[in-house]
């Protein structure tokens, strides 16, 4: 009987340690505005030496830190992706980060569309 408590207990542990993402994030900025690199960027040199490649999960944003992983949450439809920062920007005015094309066709609902409304949050 007490193996099978014993037992129980580990797998418990190891079922919600691994079950979900939900709270290894902390909330950064709730009113973000995202919006996608260019296809012209890839092959360049990202702000922390990595070649740049539209089909990746990465991000360009003026504070965090390279490497940081962030959820990118599209307010209006809850979807989320998780992307890697590794590059500097996005330098236009009113844009908080700057997606691949394909992390950010993954959240939006509107293809013809350049910018999309979204929460950040950072892994802890």
């Amino acid at each position: 009987m007490a193996k099978k408590a014993v037992a129980l207990f580990l797998f418990t542990l190891i079922a919600f340690g691994c079950s979900s993402s939900k709270g290894a994030f902390t909330s950064y900025d709730k009113k973000a505005v995202a919006c996608y690199y260019a296809d012209k960027f890839n092959g360049k040199k990202t702000a922390n030496g990595d070649t740049f490649n539209n089909s990746k999960y990465t991000a360009a944003h003026r504070k965090l830190a390279f490497g940081t992983k962030v959820k990118v949450t599209n307010i209006a439809n809850g979807k989320s992706v998780v992307v890697t920062v590794n590059d500097r920007g996005p330098f236009s005015a009113g844009k908080d980060i700057d997606l691949t094309k394909k992390a950010f066709m993954e959240i939006t609902d509107n293809k013809n569309h350049g910018e999309i409304k979204v929460s950040i949050e950072i892994a802890k």
